[in-house]
Parts: C-alpha cells; sequence; structure tokens
C-alpha cells in the first residue's frame, strides 16, 4: 500500500538498501546453512561495500550506524514515511537480530553443534532471508513491506 503518498524511484532504491544491514548481520546463523549449501554465499556479494564500511569504522561500526540512521533519518521529518519506515524495520530486525544471538550465546553454550543449535540457526538465517528478501521487493515495487507485528512498532515510531 502507498498511502503516504507516491514514492519515486530514488526513494524506492533507499528504502530497499536498508535492508542490506540486517542481512549482514544474519550472516553468522547461516554457517551451518551455508556449510551445507555453498551457494548461498552469492548472497554476500551485494554486501562487499557494507563490509568494507565497518572494517572502516571499526568495533563501533553498529552502534555508529544505528545512531546515524535513526537520529538523521528516522527522526527527521525531511525524509519521505517511505524511507522512514523502510529504514525503522531494518533496525528493529537488526535489533532482532541482535538480541537473539545474545539469548542463543547465553543460552547454547554447551549445544553449539547440536541439532536444536543448527535448527535454530537456520530458521534464524532463513526467516531474516525471508523477511528482507520480502521487503526489498516491496520497497523496490514502491508499496510499504507489511510484517506482522513489527511494521505496527515501526507505526508507532515513525509519525
Amino acid at each position: 500500500m502507498t498511502w503516504r503518498g507516491s514514492t519515486d524511484i530514488k526513494d524506492r532504491i533507499f528504502g530497499a538498501l536498508v535492508y542490506l544491514i540486517p542481512l549482514f548481520y544474519v550472516f553468522p546463523f547461516g554457517v551451518y546453512l551455508i556449510r551445507e549449501f555453498p551457494i548461498l554465499e552469492i548472497i554476500q556479494i551485494p554486501l562487499l561495500p557494507l563490509a568494507f564500511i565497518y572494517s572502516i569504522l571499526g568495533p563501533f561500526a553498529g552502534l555508529i550506524i544505528f545512531f546515524v540512521l535513526f537520529l538523521a533519518v528516522v527522526r527527521n521529518e525531511r525524509i519521505s514515511h517511505f524511507i522512514r519506515f523502510n529504514t525503522m524495520q531494518a533496525i528493529l530486525i537488526d535489533i532482532l537480530l541482535f538480541l537473539i544471538g545474545l539469548v542463543l550465546s547465553v543460552i547454547g553454550r554447551g549445544l553449539q553443534g547440536t541439532l536444536l543449535v543448527e535448527t535454530l540457526y537456520n530458521v534464524i538465517f532463513l526467516g531474516t532471508l525471508a523477511a528482507c528478501g520480502y521487503s526489498i521487493v516491496q520497497s523496490l515495487r514502491g508499496h510499504y513491506a507489511e510484517i506482522p507485528q513489527l511494521s505496527e512498532a515501526v507505526y508507532s515510531q515513525v509519525r
């Protein structure tokens, strides 16, 4: 749905590009699946410029990029609602990945390599891949990517 005005090609591209950030962070969860299907490594090719930026910014790159996107894009009402919505949704996906990784690192210390951990990692990887892929396609089409529960949280943050 494109209810907050029409989107031009620039808005569509910028709305889709922000989903590369959660894709960048989900690859450690795909370690088991990529080991079985090496063709999935091809997904990393569009992420190479982002990896370069992260290597330049150092260990605090994620925090710096989060604050820049949140303060300069999401809270800036001069930027179109479409871009702010997609940026906030990508940030929330990224926060979810961080929290899941934190929980799994605490709980799964003794379970590394078990079928349960491999299954959880695969589900997280494929779920994030599906959510980001859907969001990128919808953004390029000029539509809002409605992900249940997540989009409601985004709408509450983006006025």
